[in-house]
């Protein structure tokens, strides 16, 4: 038995029309009724299923209905979160959707995000792991449209979406001062890259320098990093986590010491079960979604014409009180 892909020809024999017929309907260009009804017949027979490439290539506008998306990790929540938001509305759209992590190497990110233009996509979102995206200016210079998120571009003029960082920091700075916390300790992703050097702004605004450690990548060394300053001889009384795997390992330093009753923790961006555990973890949470959805639909509104000068949209965050962020300083930590 023969399992070869039905082509249009096989339609064309199979309808008793023109290939040229054929052509018109699978395309949506109008022809006779009958004539249309014998061939979406022999397209039911036969399971034939329509090459969106090839149609994106005979296109007079050279639409593939296909767009590619650069993420830093698809299988961080935060960005499978940011992709689903841009997924809804493509979906809405009947456009497909392309992506791949770049693992914050700026190397990749440029391979993923040529690749996806080699293979005809009509635009690209990507979440910035370089410092210089004038490579990007050629593929624009085609017509390819251009948003990022999470992170604004380097070096080149595009649309951005992005969330209030420092903003939110502020909001968990304060909202610990308010609970009688004046020694508050500070975990941070990277310092080069956008994100964290916004959350540490926002720290910085009113927490104390000493009481930093940033570059820690991974819970782990979240982790060490939280020990080194619950174990210092004048320890913070309270933990602000910069990144959700921060968070994590801030968890597992306060469970080793036995403090997670008696030293507050607010983390940025929400994690797995965080209402769960004992106390709940107080966050900042982002809206990774509204991110995705708000990229998507910059990217929609410059495929369908807008030549406006580039925008940058800011996201709010939210704080989520559980339990952790509302722990008062002790008289033990205190003295």
């Amino acid at each position: 038995m023969s399992t070869r892909r039905p082509t249009m020809k096989d339609v064309a024999a199979v309808a008793g029309v023109s290939l040229a017929t054929v052509s018109r309907v699978v395309n949506d260009v109008p022809v006779d009724p009958v004539l249309a009804g014998r061939v979406q017949d022999a397209v039911t027979r036969l399971g034939y299923r329509r090459d969106a490439a090839a149609a994106g290539l005979r296109r007079a506008n050279r639409s593939s209905a296909s767009i590619g998306i650069v993420l830093d990790d698809v299988a961080n929540p935060f960005f499978s979160a940011v992709h689903r938001g841009l997924e809804e509305v493509a979906r809405a759209r009947g456009v497909l959707i392309f992506s791949g992590s770049s693992d914050d190497d700026p190397a990749l990110e440029r391979d993923l995000a040529l690749s996806f233009s080699a293979h005809g996509v009509d635009g690209l979102v990507i979440v910035p792991a370089g410092t210089d995206h004038r490579y990007l200016e050629r593929e624009r210079a085609a017509g390819i449209a251009l948003v990022f998120v999470d992170r604004p571009p380097q070096r080149i003029l595009a649309d951005a979406v992005l969330t209030d960082n420092a903003g939110g920091v502020r909001d968990a700075v304060a909202h610990l001062l308010a609970a009688g916390h004046r020694r508050i300790g500070y975990l941070g992703d990277r310092s080069h890259i956008f994100t964290a050097a916004e959350r540490l702004g926002g720290y910085l605004a009113r927490g104390e320098e000493s009481l930093v450690r940033m570059d820690l990548v991974g819970s782990e060394a979240a982790e060490r990093g939280a020990l080194e300053l619950l174990q210092g001889p004048d320890p913070p009384t309270a933990l602000i986590c910069g990144q959700n795997h921060l968070t994590i390992g801030a968890l597992y330093a306060l469970r080793a010491l036995g403090l997670e009753a008696e030293v507050a923790l607010v983390g940025f961006d929400d994690i797995p079960l965080g209402g769960l555990v004992r106390p709940g973890v107080t966050v900042v949470a982002q809206d990774p979604v509204a991110l995705g959805r708000h990229a998507a639909e910059l990217l929609f509104a410059r495929l369908e014409g807008d030549d406006s000068p580039p925008r940058r949209i800011v996201v709010p965050t939210r704080l989520i009180a559980r339990g952790s962020g509302e722990i008062r300083p002790s008289d033990r930590m205190r003295s």
